[in-house]
């Protein structure tokens, strides 16, 4: 059985820091890339980054570069999600997916996770 299980959201401050992880069972991450989108209330969903399988390249939404990094540890199937300089505007559900990853960011999810909430406070 495929499961993906995030972790780590809660509530911080602006300005704060929050690292999220997505644990990953039943499949390796040498099948598919790992991405996180997010959900903000009453807004769609949102591809914030991705890290393929093949490479060490990745992809960020352009409000988030130069706050997260995203990063994978294939020994141990797990993603994370390192957000520095949270903001309100970053308030949200995030999802970790295994999906595509491209320059334009993750895509045709395969198997989401169940979703970490992160509120940001002003």
């Amino acid at each position: 059985e495929v499961q993906l299980q995030a972790s780590g959201g809660g509530l911080v401050q602006a300005g704060g820091s929050l690292r999220l992880s997505c644990a990953a069972s039943g499949f390796t991450f040498d099948d598919y890339a790992i991405g996180w989108f997010r959900q903000a209330p009453g807004k769609g969903r949102e591809g914030v980054s991705c890290i393929p399988s093949s490479d060490d390249s990745t992809y960020y939404l352009e409000s988030v570069k130069g706050r997260f990094t995203i990063s994978s540890d294939k020994a141990k199937n797990t993603a994370y999600l390192q957000m520095n300089s949270l903001q309100p505007e970053d308030t949200g559900v995030y999802y970790c997916v295994a999906a595509g990853c491209s320059g334009y960011g993750p895509y045709q999810p395969r198997y989401w996770g169940q979703g970490t909430l992160v509120t940001v406070s002003s």
